[in-house]
């Protein structure tokens, strides 16, 4: 089949390797969460060889994930495997939990479902890296942001740019301390929690 293509992907990938490089060192096993494409797993893969990168997304996206996967052939980069918040959730145990550009496409009621479900799968001090857009303190951080938001919303009423308090705020309900909020090219953000040595389900 021809290979879904994103992008963005290729504008973003060099500067969240880049955080990746840093905050995933000592990480083994990650657990992608939205995989999309499958574009940024193959990339992080090729870069970040110590990681085990679990690609994961609904039924719909598998067949172009498993495509680049078979592609590039990468040893630490296993098949993706059928994954929807609201469903039932991995059997897996990780380290750290990625996703990209993905909250403002869910639903709020799936962005609830993502953070509920978090300590089943997040290993007692396991790291979660958030990308993309967010507001601060309820406004937009650039017109770009805000005109986005528009868009997303008027395209579909479930979507849009979520606020950082507000996902914070689910975040800690599920056993998770916000470490780093850190700024991106193209007014989006790295946010980087990390699971209580408590709250995470054994």
């Amino acid at each position: 089949m021809e290979k879904p293509h994103a992008p963005s992907t290729e504008k973003n990938r060099e500067p969240i390797l880049a955080v990746l490089r840093e905050v995933f060192a000592d990480r083994r096993n990650v657990l992608e969460i939205g995989s999309g494409t499958g574009q940024h797993a193959i990339h992080f893969g090729a870069h970040l060889p110590h990681l085990t990168w679990q690609t994961s997304d609904r039924p719909d996206f598998l067949p172009g994930i498993r495509a680049w996967l078979a592609e590039a052939a990468l040893p630490n980069v296993p098949p993706p495997c059928e994954f929807d918040v609201l469903g039932p959730w991995p059997n897996g145990r990780y380290d750290a939990v990625y996703s990209a550009n993905t909250l403002h496409i869910m639903s709020w009621q799936a962005v609830e479902a993502l953070f509920a479900g978090l300590p089943t799968v997040l290993k007692p001090g396991g790291l979660l890296f958030i990308y993309g857009p967010f507001m601060l303190n309820g406004r937009h951080t650039s017109d770009s942001n805000a005109a986005f938001d528009q868009s997303l919303r008027e395209k579909a009423p479930h979507q849009g740019v979520r606020d950082v308090a507000a996902i914070d705020a689910l975040a800690r309900q599920s056993g998770l301390e916000l470490i780093e909020q850190r700024a991106m090219p193209s007014n989006n953000f790295v946010l980087l929690w990390r699971m209580s040595e408590a709250c995470a389900s054994t």
